[in-house]
């Protein structure tokens, strides 16, 4: 079940791309008959894990409202190269209209999907969570952070607003991190989580000490990710972060750590290739 606010933001990213790509109107779908009735079918041109199914249909259903359309493939679901996806009929020039906004939507987010099951199923068997970050397209974090969790991933804090993360220039505007993680205390009843970043094993021990809970391991090189983890005894959630990619993955998910939070899901996306092909009724 696709909840009400993923379904909501669908139909804002939907209208705002459809603004931006219709304008005053279509030109060339006015060269259609109006009233023509069509039926229509997305093909994938390579394997993918799909996403996007509250995009696409918001784009159908916001210039016709009586299109109808069947899955072929479901939200999350494999698929494999010419496979057809998903089929529609509806109003011709609507249906031409909506192609690319529903394209671009599929394809940015299956390809999301798509990269984010491989990095969780090279961890499988250990307990490393796969894990997203801010770096997203803008104006369009929720989407994408919405294809991780489809692809099996989870979402790290979505903003600002919702979790503290302590990064080297807050320590060092703070005067230290027994300094700012004690100021962390006061925002941590408004905060899904309170996590600092280290960059040494001193700076570990340190964390520790003063209490931490979350500790974010910055470019650890793998033998000091070990003895981080010896040193943690289960103290604190672990998380690795930096420059992590599918070469040398399970070697630093079998180091013991609890998630490994990768940019490269929603910043570094390759889009997944499909075509809409349309025939008479």
């Amino acid at each position: 079940m696709i909840s009400p606010t993923i379904l909501q933001q669908a139909q804002d990213d939907v209208q705002r791309a459809l603004q931006e790509d219709i304008g005053a109107g279509d030109l060339t779908a006015a060269l259609l008959p109006a009233g023509q009735r069509v039926q229509a079918r997305i093909v994938a041109r390579e394997a993918a894990v799909i996403c996007g199914a509250p995009w696409v249909e918001a784009a159908l259903r916001s210039l016709d409202p009586s299109a109808q359309w069947q899955w072929q493939v479901a939200e999350g679901q494999h698929c494999q190269p010419e496979q057809v996806v998903l089929t529609m009929q509806g109003d011709a020039r609507a249906l031409l209209s909506a192609e690319r906004t529903a394209l671009n939507f599929l394809q940015l987010l299956s390809a999301v999907a798509t990269k984010t099951a491989q990095y969780v199923d090279a961890v499988a068997g250990t307990k490393a969570r796969i894990v997203d970050t801010r770096k997203t397209l803008p104006g369009l974090r929720v989407a994408q952070k919405y294809a991780v969790q489809v692809g099996g991933g989870f979402n790290h804090r979505i903003g600002l607003f919702d979790a503290v993360l302590i990064k080297e220039n807050h320590i060092a505007a703070a005067g230290g991190i027994a300094q700012v993680l004690r100021a962390a205390e006061e925002k941590a009843r408004q905060a899904q989580f309170v996590e600092i970043e280290v960059e040494t094993l001193d700076e570990l021990r340190q964390a520790l000490d003063a209490g931490a809970r979350m500790v974010l391991l910055d470019n650890m090189p793998l033998p000091m990710l070990h003895e981080a983890v010896a040193i943690n005894a289960g103290r604190a959630v672990l998380e690795i972060s930096g420059g992590v990619t599918l070469d040398g993955l399970r070697e630093l998910a079998e180091t013991g750590v609890d998630r490994i939070s990768i940019g490269g899901l929603t910043k570094d996306v390759k889009a997944i290739d499909f075509s809409m092909r349309v025939q008479d009724l």
